[in-house]
């Protein structure tokens, strides 16, 4: 007998999803690439490229010592792929990306995986390396990488409320995406931008969000509830709340940008009842510009 079938049942419905997710993610992938004439790039694999200085985070192995008695300076003999081909996926899988306020309306979650997704097709597909934040699936390229970044984008479950966004194993002067509401708390995104942005890694935060948090178009006798019921607050004028929630989800957005602005990176704010088509498109050129 199996010890754990409410794990098993999660895994079993996680394989279930993949695969649907593999080909809307495809699909969407093949509307840029209809678009975009590709990327013309000598030197790819993991041919030398050039000397960089030490950086904080590089380790003594890294060093060229040949170059650096030469100099009178340390410097890391860096490879192409190290440079501009790998890029970290963050994707936040906390409880709040689930809400959908209608049902004709998709999860935060499903729209942030797709994009995710449909994003490491493009760069897989230019010869890049694509892998998640942490140290569970590093960058890779190839075709098998895209199926094992389907599969780690929906397997995991996260039992807090609100996401915070992993920075740790990212090479040095790569790229990076994050996908997340950013509901949690701010010091959290702080850190991990300025922790990659110390190590050279430049890239983009997307903020996904529904349009009812995007309008706040509650009235009377309500309850508003995280999605773990971890928060809770029952009110009989929600209404009377708009203005404060509204000034409060701008505020979070100017901090967002401003965080942005100061580590180097690039933001914007996708609703999840608009073109994802033009989001994917808003991405695609941000990762490029990023390079």
């Amino acid at each position: 007998m199996s010890a754990h079938p409410q794990l098993r049942r999660r895994a079993e419905a996680a394989a279930s999803r993949f695969p649907p997710l593999l080909a809307r993610a495809e699909t969407l992938a093949n509307t840029v690439l209809l678009g975009e004439h590709g990327r013309q790039r000598s030197g790819l694999g993991d041919d030398f490229w050039q000397y960089r200085p030490v950086q904080a985070g590089d380790s003594y192995r890294m060093i060229d010592w040949r170059k650096s008695a030469k100099t009178g300076a340390q410097y890391v003999r860096q490879k192409e792929w190290q440079i501009a081909q790998s890029i970290t996926l963050w994707v936040d899988n906390a409880a709040s990306m689930s809400y959908h306020s209608q049902k004709d309306i998709v999860p935060k979650s499903d729209r942030a995986q797709l994009l995710a997704l449909a994003v490491a097709i493009l760069m897989i597909r230019a010869g890049e390396r694509v892998g998640l934040a942490g140290t569970t699936l590093p960058p890779r390229r190839g075709d098998g990488q895209i199926w094992r970044l389907s599969q780690a984008l929906l397997e995991t479950e996260e039992t807090r409320d609100y996401g915070a966004p992993e920075a740790r194993a990212m090479l040095p002067n790569t790229r990076a995406l994050f996908i997340s509401d950013f509901f949690g708390h701010f010091e959290d995104v702080e850190q991990a931008l300025y922790k990659a942005a110390d190590r050279g890694v430049r890239g983009v935060i997307l903020q996904v969000l529904d349009p009812a948090e995007e309008a706040f178009p509650f009235s009377g006798r309500a309850i508003f509830e995280s999605m773990k019921a971890q928060i809770s607050h029952e009110t009989r004028k929600a209404n009377e709340l708009q203005e404060a929630y509204l000034q409060r989800l701008q505020d979070r957005k100017a901090a967002l940008q401003k965080l942005a602005r100061i580590t180097g990176w690039q933001y914007t704010c996708h609703l999840t009842d608009a073109p994802v088509q033009s989001a994917l498109l808003w991405l695609y050129n941000a990762m490029e510009r990023g390079r």
